[in-house]
């Protein structure tokens, strides 16, 4: 296991006082490559991902993957004590990622003016629904919203069927990878100018930024893109096929030579010298002939023959994983993409391994989520706090 001296983020320290899930994802994230991450939870709310999802022994599951690599440290910040408290960690922090409704830091007197006062060298993240500004600025903000008000949803589906959203958190996990550049992108500004500043990041706009140039084609041609369910407008065959021992593969076509290659196997060279074969858009608008031919010879074939007989042709193709699936995968595995950590409460744990690998300094797992307030007195302890002041705190219900 790679020790915190040897990554690259070791010695930046990063204040986490966000839940559900982009701010502390993110976090999770700078702390994955060495960063040190302090999770401020409510000493009685604690992050709501603690309950979220599946638990076991009556401990989250999914906290034990956002909570990971953090240490944690209750704290009301909503009382003087806890205000307090924050201004001393905020003086020898780095970064301070927070999702608090616009206003509600300057209501507790720990807003960007005091902040940068203890740290002009602060960058203060505030991670929100909608952003700092505008009509929507204080409403609740979620990823479903964002999802919805982004445009996924409305390209997302069958043709003749409603809208659809993900059965997961999409919108709160690209807006977790934005806010986790946008910070190195903010500290890559201090060390020119020697000072903070604020981001501001608005869940609504990365997965609009991730859904391509739908803006451009509205702005030039009119053009508004429809559900096609598993379909593209831009190229094709591209969908999902079911083969003849009832498993699923999908395919794609993006590529010009892999479209030749794919209806060569098939058994279906002819189509090749049409006229509208020769681009993606019009191969598009022969969906319905490409999908018969393809799937007709899927209908054929087990998956891993399909599989192996696209190999050797060198067209794309993969499996449709469940998460058994891919836990049994040999290319992650290969990879290491799913990392076994121990865990004091728990055992062994698998989970996803830190995004990507750095050949001299990477990152890892050095624990999972850590129970509530487990490193308050350590903490408080550090900035120089007594047995006494501490357990002062607790009586006033700071901590």
């Amino acid at each position: 296991m790679t020790a915190p001296t040897e990554m690259p983020l070791s010695g930046l320290r990063v204040l986490d006082l966000a839940t559900l899930f982009a701010g502390p994802l993110a976090a999770t994230m700078l702390g994955d490559f060495g960063a040190e991450v302090i999770k401020v939870e409510h000493p009685r709310k604690p992050d709501p991902s603690r309950g979220h999802g599946p638990t076991k022994d009556g401990i989250g599951l999914w906290w034990k993957l956002l909570g990971r690599n953090k240490r944690n440290l209750t704290l009301d910040l909503s009382t003087p004590g806890g205000r307090d408290v924050l201004l001393r960690l905020a003086a020898s922090s780095d970064v301070i990622i927070e999702n608090f409704r616009p206003g509600t830091l300057e209501r507790w007197g720990i807003g960007w003016e005091e902040l940068h006062a203890v740290n002009p060298r602060l960058v203060l993240t505030r991670v929100t629904g909608f952003g700092q500004f505008g009509p929507y600025a204080r409403r609740p903000g979620f990823g479903t919203l964002a999802e919805a008000m982004s445009g996924f949803a409305a390209i997302t589906g069958e043709p003749d069927g409603p809208p659809t959203l993900p059965p997961f958190g999409l919108a709160d996990s690209i807006a977790a990878l934005a806010t986790a550049y946008a910070v190195m992108a903010a500290l890559a500004g201090r060390d020119r100018t020697g000072e903070g500043q604020v981001v501001d990041l608005a869940i609504i706009e990365p997965i609009l930024t991730v859904l391509g140039p739908q803006p451009l084609w509205y702005d030039q041609l009119g053009y508004v893109q429809e559900r096609t369910g598993n379909r593209s407008r831009n190229n094709a065959p591209r969908n999902t096929y079911r083969t003849s021992d009832g498993q699923w593969v999908a395919v794609s076509t993006s590529a010009q030579s892999i479209a030749e290659r794919v209806m060569r196997l098939v058994g279906r060279a002819e189509l090749i010298d049409e006229p509208w074969f020769a681009s993606g858009t019009t191969r598009a608008e022969h969906s319905d002939e490409l999908d018969e031919a393809v799937g007709t010879w899927m209908a054929r074939h087990t998956r891993d023959d399909a599989i192996s007989e696209f190999e050797k042709a060198e067209a794309a193709i993969a499996p449709i994983h469940d998460i058994r699936d891919v836990m049994e995968d040999p290319q992650y595995r290969a990879l290491g993409s799913v990392a076994e950590v121990p865990d004091p409460e728990l055992g062994p744990l698998r989970m996803q391994n830190v995004l990507f690998r750095l050949s001299r300094t990477p990152g890892s797992i050095r624990w999972a989520g850590r129970p509530h307030g487990a490193d308050t007195e350590e903490i408080l302890t550090g900035l120089g706090l007594s047995g006494p002041d501490i357990a002062g705190l607790r009586a006033e219900g700071v901590l």
